[in-house]
């Protein structure tokens, strides 16, 4: 639910600054792009912050949420509808159709591979956090498995066996996933190719 709400969020963005023309939008996107370039760790502190007036510190939501809303989705879907013929959208609105219901009966439909990749993105970010966990978690019932097997590492450091065998069952949802998205990520990846 809250992907599918940050998706949708990253799809209006997008496509705000891909289709609307507006006063400052080279310079909105120039802005949102370049956080990018700012690395998790400069804003570990400020995010922390924020988690904490929020309310969200040692619960599921300050593991999931706050990953999700970042530059990379609004710039991927950026892309995607600027390859997007415009005849389509002015087809719509010709027959009297909104810029919301545009973005809601035409764009969505078409982005659904690119979603699908990027909701497969998400996923893979939040799984592989290691920083951001133990800054906004303080429970062990609340641990991912990443810094349990960091921990787990230090515990059993002589037997390896024990360590990949951890290793190998933090890799079985990603494995899953991809196998149930793989259809859609490489339907995507070759609509982008052919643009």
């Amino acid at each position: 639910m809250v992907t599918a709400v940050a998706l949708l969020f990253h799809s209006m963005a997008a496509y705000a600054l891909a289709r609307l023309k507006f006063p400052g939008r080279d310079g909105i996107f120039v802005v949102i792009f370049s956080t990018l370039l700012i690395t998790a760790p400069v804003i570990l502190i400020p995010l922390f912050v924020v988690v904490r007036t929020l309310g969200m510190l040692d619960s599921y939501a300050a593991l999931i949420i706050p990953p999700l809303f970042n530059a990379f989705g609004i710039f991927l879907l950026r892309q995607f509808y600027l390859g997007i013929p415009k005849e389509l959208e002015e087809a719509a609105i010709v027959d009297g159709c909104g810029y919301w219901r545009v973005h809601w009966n035409i764009i969505l439909p078409l982005s659904r591979t690119v979603l699908s990749a990027l909701s497969v993105i998400f996923f893979l970010a939040n799984w592989n956090t290691f920083a951001w966990p133990p800054v906004a978690t303080s429970g062990a019932d609340l641990t991912v498995i990443h810094v349990g097997i960091a921990s787990f590492s230090t515990q059993y450091g002589a037997n390896w066996n024990y360590v990949l065998a951890a290793a190998v069952v933090a890799v079985i949802p990603m494995l899953a996933l991809f196998l149930v998205f793989q259809r859609q990520m490489v339907e995507s990846i070759k609509t982008s190719g052919l643009k």
